[in-house]
């Protein structure tokens, strides 16, 4: 159990760690964009607004995409599932906390799997609290 606990704060630290410098990277790219709108006169249903605010929903869901296959690699590493598919299904299922049965996972590397559920919806909030900041302080 202790060699699981330390492989799961490995992977929080790791992945939330990377979500703060994404949300950083994101916040700095929203920044000029806001700028350039506010010196070209134009609005937030502008097509650049538009497509600014789609980019900010495909960098949010790039986040989550990298550090579901984080997880799914090191399933893979540990041999807890058997092939790439399989982890990254179980990985993006139990990251969203939709829910799958551990029977796929060896049971040695189960109780990170409940920790990646936990990580995984606290990031997602994170993100969702983000994205309804940024989208206010926009005017979209």
């Amino acid at each position: 159990m202790a060699t699981e606990l330390l492989i799961a704060t490995v992977m929080v630290l790791l992945t939330v760690g990377f979500h703060g410098f994404g949300l950083i990277g994101l916040q700095r790219v929203l920044r000029i964009e806001r700028r350039d709108e506010h010196a070209e006169h134009t609005g937030a249903l502008s097509a650049r607004g538009i497509t600014a605010t789609f980019m900010l929903v495909l960098g949010l869901f790039v986040l989550h995409g990298i550090e579901i296959w984080t997880y799914a690699l090191l399933y893979l590493g540990l041999d807890a599932l058997p092939d790439l598919r399989t982890a990254v299904y179980f990985s993006t299922i139990t990251y969203s906390t939709i829910g799958y049965d551990d029977e796929g996972i060896a049971q040695a590397w189960s109780l990170i799997a409940a920790i990646e559920g936990i990580n995984g919806i606290l990031l997602m909030g994170w993100s969702t609290a983000y994205f309804v900041s940024i989208m206010g302080r926009l005017g979209r």
